[in-house]
């Protein structure tokens, strides 16, 4: 990413912020207190590249730790999914980053809001209907009802206690939006070369906007197989575009020593010594002779130290232990096969701070891997035409590959793939647990989607993490997160309603496609 344009974004949000905050003003005094060299208007361009910037999100707590592939045994400020409890500063920061002041809704709201009129503008109109339909797919398979047609407007509209729109029309309106917004975008017209993502490069949009629509219909898969399959079938016809076709068209924001990943420190920082990679993907590397385990996992000398002072760097697959679930700081020394302490720290297999874990790793959005895989599942389940094993190695390979997208020291070689493909042929009989397993794999990072295809599909099959002190309404595994605390009380009579509509708040309560 550019430094020089990110802080130029920045400085444009920070102008935004000034304006927002004006109050009325007196006859005349408006004019003459009027600073010459403030800007008064600002290019959506850079609101809406912020929005795609500001998307990338800290969601280790829950989302990874639900499908083990990420874990901690503490209690406090990191409790969360490892113990199946309710922590409202960790459960609310979806909600907050994504409704936050500068966040992707706020903006890309205002985007529509000033492009929607432009012809000059159409194709950003058309990739922030897009965006904004990827945001609040997020929002929705976290939560359930949300606010929605009125999201986004307080300064707008006035708009400061937006009503929680019913998830099932919230879908209904990102399939309309996705379909509508792919179609009408237009190479012969003004391309929007501050786009984050592909330089406004509309054949890129378009694939990006129907995988993005496949994955939306295949969130049906449980509830409404004739839904899933009409969508499925826009997304895939190639005269819509496309679907994604190479790593080259995933969307991922590259961070940089200055704009650090939002994991940096969780990785990196205070909290390394704490972090852990979970038993049940440790295991699935191992037994599948997975190459992608020696650039995921290590065993550091000193696991607490910072990566300089770490020591040796065990990569060796044969040695690489996953941290159970179920456990706490205290009772994880009773887990079968406990490995002991280094100092204040596990002897677990932690990320490698080299490759994965590093400050300026990417944070991947939709992925070629994904789409493939998602692809894969639709021709299996007679949604779509052809070859599923092809489609289904294509999606393992595309994965291996993007590895070397976080580190030259991540590439997976062509005779490692041919390999683990051998050594783990694709078997009909078992289709969608291999396809969705490596969707599993392909997610690693990502917890939102993993988790999500997680509850939609079933698999990976995990073993249930019985923590005693687990929120009661969790039966196996946590189907939503909770609302922000702040919001129950501020927006009580709005959150109200949507509980009325949908169920208690509670980890327990599925939201609409996973019933």
């Amino acid at each position: 990413m550019n430094i020089v344009f990110m802080k130029r974004i920045f400085i444009y949000i920070t102008a935004l912020s000034v304006l927002a905050g004006a109050s009325s003003c007196d006859s005349g005094f408006e004019e003459v207190n009027k600073n010459p060299v403030l800007a008064t208007d600002i290019d959506p361009i850079y609101l809406f590249s912020n929005a795609e910037f500001t998307s990338a999100i800290a969601t280790q707590n829950y989302q990874m730790q639900i499908v083990q592939q990420i874990n901690t045994p503490y209690t406090g400020v990191l409790e969360g999914g490892n113990h199946n409890a309710v922590s409202d500063p960790n459960s609310n920061a979806n909600f907050n980053s994504l409704y936050l002041q500068n966040g992707p809704v706020n903006l890309l709201t205002t985007v529509l809001y000033k492009t929607k009129d432009d012809p000059a503008r159409s194709n950003l109109y058309q990739m922030a209907r897009i965006w904004k339909a990827y945001v609040f797919m997020v929002l929705v398979d976290t939560y359930g009802d949300v606010p929605y047609f009125e999201a986004g407007k307080a300064f707008l509209e006035g708009i400061n206690l937006p009503k929680y729109d019913d998830q099932k029309v919230i879908y209904d309106d990102i399939l309309k939006e996705l379909q509508e917004g792919t179609k009408a975008l237009d190479a012969g017209k003004p391309i929007e070369a501050g786009d984050l993502f592909f330089k406004g490069n509309i054949a890129q949009w378009k694939k990006l906007g129907n995988s993005l629509l496949l994955r939306a219909a295949m969130r049906y898969s449980k509830i409404d197989a004739a839904k899933a399959k009409q969508y499925v079938a826009v997304a895939v016809d190639p005269a819509n575009g496309g679907l994604q076709s190479s790593n080259a068209d995933n969307a991922l924001i590259a961070f940089n020593s200055t704009f650090n990943h939002p994991l940096a420190n969780y990785f990196q920082g205070t909290e390394r010594g704490n972090v852990y990679l979970g038993k049940a993907l440790v295991d699935f590397l191992k037994e599948t002779s997975d190459p992608r385990i020696r650039v995921i996992a290590v065993k550091y000398e000193t696991p607490g130290n910072p990566l300089a002072t770490a020591g040796a760097e065990d990569t060796a697959p044969a040695n690489q232990e996953g941290m159970p679930y179920g456990y706490n700081e205290s009772t994880i020394a009773n887990a079968p096969g406990f490995p002991g302490k280094i100092g204040s720290a596990f002897k677990y297999s932690q990320i490698n701070r080299r490759t994965l874990g590093k400050i300026d790793a990417p944070e991947f959005f939709i992925t070629w891997s994904q789409t493939s895989l998602l692809l894969a599942e639709a021709v299996q389940r007679g949604w779509a035409t052809g070859d599923v094993k092809a489609l289904y190695e294509t999606g393992v390979r595309a994965h291996m590959n993007q590895m070397a997208t976080y580190d030259v020291l991540a590439t997976i070689p062509t005779a490692s793939q041919d390999a683990f493909l051998t050594a783990n042929p694709f078997l009909p009989a078992k289709a969608l647990e291999q396809i969705n397993n490596q969707y599993w794999i392909s997610s690693f990072l990502n917890g939102s989607e993993a988790w999500a295809n997680f509850r939609r599909s079933g698999f990976p099959v995990l073993p249930v993490n019985n923590y005693p002190g687990k929120d009661p309404s969790v039966k196996d595994f946590i189907k939503r997160l909770v609302y922000p605390v702040l919001e129950r009380s501020v927006n009580e009579a709005n959150y109200k309603a949507a509980i009325a509509r949908m169920g208690p708040d509670e980890l327990g309560t599925p939201v609409f496609w996973d019933k």
